[in-house]
């Protein structure tokens, strides 16, 4: 009796070359952000993070208030 060809799924492995290039782009962009402007740069980290705190904040009162 001959073997069963077994069917494979394509899997993903982490996106071609052209998200890899557009990755580096974005981290060689802000390296130079950082470089040049590093008080601007922490003026805009320190909002970011601020935003990301109050969305948080939002989420967490909305799980407490469904219990």
């Amino acid at each position: 009796m001959a073997k069963r060809a077994s069917t494979q799924i394509p899997v993903p492995t982490g996106g071609g070359p052209l998200r890899k290039i557009i990755c580096f782009a974005v981290v060689i962009a802000l390296l130079v952000i950082v470089v040049k402007h590093p008080a601007e740069a922490a003026v805009i980290a320190r909002k970011v993070a601020g935003l990301v705190g109050d969305v948080l904040d939002g989420l967490w009162s909305f799980v407490q208030q469904l219990g």
